[in-house]
């Protein structure tokens, strides 16, 4: 792992701006919104994004993981539209590269920018398993729904190697505490053997991701997730092992991947979904820049289309924070989006996932029986 002390924002030339950085969400790093002053480096900047000679522009930024001196394990929340208050997160960053992401503007707290920075500088919490363990074993801790993860993916691609969502898993499996996963990767298929454990106890759930089913649209939108059919499949290896599992249509874009909402459903309930949800856009921060950018790169023929009805639905802005309303939006798109949403939902015939039970719940993950 290397360890980075400062923050810096990377110099992008035009050629990068206007083509993309191939494999990543956005090729834009603009400078942190607490930072006074942003270090750029000019002398190496080809280097460091991994200049093709040939290509005459950036590539490849490299992805550098960098250790999270982090002491506690949990995130708590008082919001009331997310239906948990505690959240597990075992990397801050996220190498998925989603374009428009809300949790881009949480890197600038550490340093870094929301932009580039949020999907090639990864922090890992390497002993997040033990502060989990160490938590859950408090006296004080009360037994509840722990979200996996409330910020960023826990399946992306350095779980493959760490491991670390899997850990954390184990030791909710020892403590027998509920945990719902959301992800965009299938690659949580690889811990059925626990989730089949925790979902013994009524005590596991699954929602996998699905923003489109257009090929070519997710390679743009989310460089590094899952294919849409790959996440699919994993809803039917869960479906299949008897883990309960939904997707998630997040986020919707009006005027990108609205229409998709009845195939997506459809797709889904095939596949042996249970329930179904939904999050509509919405652009915090520095993500309304990044996105806008991505737009007239990609779309530049709908860019204003799209963000028009993204105003239309947040009270004229890109962003409305407001509890009741942040998640579906409101107005005369948001209704659309809704009625459209409900048809296709009960066309498919998926209903809710199960309420997951902490009746099971061992105190110290069980060692007071393990002693005997």
């Amino acid at each position: 792992m290397n360890d980075r002390p400062h923050s810096k924002a990377i110099a992008l030339g035009a050629g990068a701006l206007a083509d993309g950085i191939r494999g990543r969400g956005t090729a834009e790093n603009p400078p942190n919104r607490f930072e006074r002053l942003a270090y750029v480096e000019e002398p190496d900047w080809l280097d460091e994004l991994g200049h093709d000679p040939d290509e005459g522009a950036p590539t490849r930024p490299r992805t550098l993981y960098l250790r999270d001196p982090s002491r506690t394990a949990l995130s708590h929340n008082q919001s009331p539209d997310l239906g948990f208050d505690a959240s597990l997160n075992p990397y801050r960053g996220c190498e998925h590269g989603c374009v428009y992401c809300y949790a881009r503007p949480t890197h600038e707290y550490l340093g870094f920018s929301a932009g580039l920075d949020f999907e090639t500088r990864i922090l890992v919490k390497e002993n997040i398993a033990e502060l989990l363990r160490r938590e859950l074993s408090a006296r004080k801790w009360v037994p509840r729904l722990i979200a996996m993860s409330g910020v960023t993916d826990p399946y992306q691609p350095i779980e493959h190697h760490l491991r670390l969502t899997r850990q954390c898993l184990r030791v909710l499996a020892d403590f027998r505490n509920p945990v719902g996963i959301v992800t965009k990767n299938a690659r949580v298929t690889r811990d059925i053997d626990i989730l089949l454990e925790l979902a013994s106890w009524n005590a596991a759930r699954v929602q996998l991701s699905i923003t489109t089913l257009d090929e070519n649209l997710h390679r743009l939108l989310e460089p590094r997730t899952a294919s849409p059919q790959q996440r699919l499949r994993a809803v039917a290896t869960l479906a299949k092992a008897g883990v309960p599992v939904g997707v998630m249509v997040a986020p919707i874009i009006p005027g990108l991947n609205d229409h998709e909402i009845p195939s997506i459903l459809a797709a889904a309930a095939e596949a042996g979904a249970q329930s179904a949800s939904y999050v509509v856009l919405r652009l915090p921060h520095g993500v309304k820049e990044l996105f806008h950018a991505w737009l007239r790169r990609h779309f530049p023929d709908r860019a204003e289309k799209v963000l028009n009805r993204v105003r239309s639905m947040r009270g004229g802005q890109l962003n409305d924070s407001r509890f009741g309303t942040r998640m579906k939006g409101e107005g005369f798109f948001a209704r659309e989006v809704a009625s459209l949403f409900e048809l296709a939902r009960k066309r498919a015939k998926l209903g809710d996932l199960p309420k997951l039970s902490t009746e099971a719940f061992l105190p110290a993950g069980g060692c007071q029986l393990k002693l005997f």
